[in-house]
């Protein structure tokens, strides 16, 4: 079954309708440029509410090793979302004993290649830094690593891009958000789509 991640949740609400539907992955936003950016006293706050089944990953944007290493004791999962190239990966999973995604912004082929190399332990495939559009699927077609596909995804085209692709887990922000907030209902529609196609 295709996984499920919710990403940007910032208030206690967001983590309460994360209990609810229950998703796999929930993301916290570290990136001070992002509008769903929150501080770590947010982050763990909202830990405390989520259930522990219910794994948080942390987005970073080409942050020092150190501030993602003080970030890491309220996540299960680092993502890296700026321009971390290998060696940064290497040094951070060094210091850092849990999975890493490493996210890849999808404009040509070339991008598919370094994904497949990345000592990443995910990857994730995204048009931009929560640009909440899409980019052309048929680039990762018959890509032979699993992945997290992101970018542009909601309740209306989440199935087809399960059953194109197959990817191991689909990652949704703005397509579960109603005016810059999460939305219960697009949440929950978002899962029932992704459960009912898997």
């Amino acid at each position: 079954m295709t996984k499920i991640k919710f990403c940007g949740l910032s208030r206690p609400c967001d983590a309460v309708y994360a209990n609810e539907i229950k998703p796999d992955y929930v993301g916290f936003v570290f990136f001070e440029r992002s509008r769903r950016n929150i501080p770590f006293e947010r982050a763990e706050e909202l830990k405390k509410i989520l259930k522990p089944e219910i794994k948080t990953v942390g987005v970073f944007v080409n942050d020092e090793p150190e501030k993602i290493l003080r970030f890491s004791k309220v996540l299960d999962l680092i993502q890296l979302h700026g321009n971390e190239n290998e060696i940064y990966i290497e040094k951070l999973k060094s210091l850092i004993h849990k999975p890493i995604i490493k996210a890849f912004q999808i404009k040509d082929a070339r991008e598919i290649k370094t994904a497949l190399t990345s000592p990443a332990d995910y990857i994730m495939f995204d048009s931009g830094q929560g640009t909440g559009k899409n980019f052309n699927w048929d680039f990762i077609k018959n890509f032979s690593r699993a992945y997290f596909l992101a970018g542009g995804l909601d309740a209306d085209n989440v199935a087809e891009a399960i059953k194109i692709l197959n990817p191991f887990a689909v990652d949704v922000s703005s397509g579960i958000e109603t005016d810059g907030f999460k939305d219960k209902i697009k949440m929950s529609a978002f899962a029932a789509a992704v459960r009912k196609e898997s």
